[in-house]
């Protein structure tokens, strides 16, 4: 497991720039429409925070509630790799946009979700900022941090004294980057490991789910209760 997550991430990382000239719509701007899209609402889907205000008034506690929250997304995550992790690096152009784009809508209103219950104002743009950079995950974030390519974990972001728009646009670049990484990562090491399309959607299926389980069980632990 620990081995093909590296090829993933190694092949991510040299495949992701060409993916981009193959799919020029998968840009920063693409993150930071997933996550409005995200707090107020899509298709059938109500917004994080009605969605978390839902699951609250259904269990009655925070905590419960942010449980649902993390187990409902891990499942839309996981129905989505399925469905566009069938086939080979042939359709990356095609499948690739709607992964990410997917992706990153499911996981910005997970985490907007359990920000909307901890307490902090979705309208914010520090909150914002926090939900997004909750999404490159505590490993990545820590590793930025420490080289100073970030200037702090989220729960800092959310609570800083002023927000920084410049921050927020460096945020949406750096997670664009990212998740294009893992996605294209992703299907290539299923495309080179295994040549059955349907077992490469069951592994897209997984990869996606437990991801979105990691980003929820960070942001479940970072960004700390708030006083309303």
């Amino acid at each position: 497991m620990v081995k093909t997550r590296k090829v993933a991430a190694t092949l991510g990382s040299a495949l992701a720039p060409k993916v981009v000239e193959l799919a020029p719509g998968v840009t920063s701007s693409f993150v930071l429409h997933a996550l409005n899209r995200a707090i107020v609402g899509v298709g059938p889907l109500p917004g994080a925070a009605a969605a978390a205000d839902k699951a609250l008034a259904e269990h009655g506690s925070v905590d419960r509630a942010i449980r649902d929250v993390i187990e409902h997304h891990v499942a839309y995550a996981g129905a989505g790799g399925f469905v566009t992790n069938i086939g080979g690096l042939v359709t990356a152009a095609v499948t690739i946009p709607t992964n990410v784009t997917g992706l990153a809508l499911i996981q910005c209103r997970m985490v907007a979700g359990i920000a909307h219950l901890r307490g902090y104002d979705l309208e914010d743009t520090r909150t914002r900022t926090a939900i997004l950079e909750c999404l490159l995950g505590k490993e990545k974030v820590d590793r930025c941090v420490k080289t100073h390519k970030l200037p702090a974990p989220p729960m800092a972001v959310a609570t800083a004294p002023v927000p920084d728009p410049a921050l927020s646009r460096t945020m949406s670049q750096r997670v664009a980057s990212e998740m294009l990484s893992r996605v294209v990562g992703k299907r290539a090491a299923v495309t080179v490991g295994r040549k059955i399309p349907v077992v490469g959607g069951v592994v897209g299926a997984s990869a996606d789910g437990y991801q979105t389980w990691q980003i929820g069980r960070y942001a479940n632990r970072e960004l700390l209760p708030r006083a309303r």
